[in-house]
């Protein structure tokens, strides 16, 4: 009696151990009797009857799966490598479970397919303008695929698309060229801002030269109205002896040299010049 006991003890021992099952808090079981849904388990202990039982565990969390690369023909008949790749959560483990076989397989398979119909609606040029619009529309559309097998489109990201080598080529070339334009235009721009600019400091020296002339004419109609009232009121009848005093005032003016004898006055020989003498006192 022991022993059977004994062995009776072990194999229910080894009937629990069996049946033990952990789910993690990223995880949720499906439960299944005898090959048909049972009940859903939550994180923690958990324990099924094996052999009757079974438990397959679903991860919950955010996962990224890759969209293969493709060649994908656009709306220009252009051939574009395209890759990306997709971000989402299973919401429903019963759903992702019975309705969809295999839904990790599923999932980029059909984020594929309609990368491939979004992208097949749009020019090359396009496509690489709106990688945004791209990205909503594939999730949008995806998300509304997958929602009935409890999964949640998290979001899509565009990755790639290439054009053919000679289109590459041709758009390289195009870039080039707008920006040469672009460097000429500021170079233009820059060579007239220049000119415009010495073109004012010419207008300004021009002008502060104008002034100094009409500064100067006006000094000059100064001296001559001083000199004419000076005429007029000292040399009454003596034009020629005022010509020679100018003569004179013009020759010192312009370094003349005279030469002074020793014994004569400064001033009577600048009176002999000018045709006139002029009386010196002497103490």
């Amino acid at each position: 009696m022991p022993v059977t006991v004994l062995v009776i003890l072990l194999f229910l021992a080894f009937i629990f151990a069996s049946g033990i099952k952990i789910v993690r808090p990223v995880e949720v079981g499906i439960i299944e009797f005898l090959g048909k849904f049972s009940r859903s388990a939550g994180a923690g202990f958990n324990w099924i009857f094996p052999g009757l039982q079974t438990m397959r565990k679903v991860n919950i969390t955010e996962r990224r799966v890759d969209i293969d690369p493709q060649s994908i023909i656009t709306k220009d008949k252009l051939n574009a490598e395209v890759d990306g790749v997709v971000y989402y959560r299973v919401i429903d483990a019963k759903k992702a479970i019975y309705e969809v076989n295999n839904f990790e397989l599923s999932v980029p398979s059909l984020a594929k397919t309609t990368l491939r119909a979004v992208i097949g609606k749009m020019t090359l040029t396009e496509a690489n303008e709106n990688r945004d619009t791209i990205n909503d529309e594939v999730e949008k559309i995806l998300d509304i695929e997958i929602s009935k097998w409890g999964i949640n489109v998290v979001r899509v990201e565009l990755q790639r698309i290439e054009p053919p080598p000679d289109v590459q080529d041709a758009m390289n070339q195009v870039v080039k060229a707008e920006n040469e334009k672009i460097a000429a235009l500021d170079l233009a721009t820059a060579i007239e801002t220049k000119a415009d600019g010495e073109r004012r400091a010419e207008i300004k020296k021009a002008e502060g030269i104008a002034a100094a002339i009409r500064l100067k004419a006006d000094a000059d109609g100064d001296a001559i109205k001083t000199v004419n009232e000076a005429a007029e009121r000292y040399f009454v009848g003596n034009a020629q002896l005022l010509k020679r005093l100018e003569t004179v005032s013009e020759a010192l003016r312009n370094n003349t040299k005279i030469i002074v004898p020793a014994d004569s006055d400064l001033v009577n020989v600048i009176g002999e010049l000018a045709g006139t003498t002029i009386p010196i006192k002497r103490p």
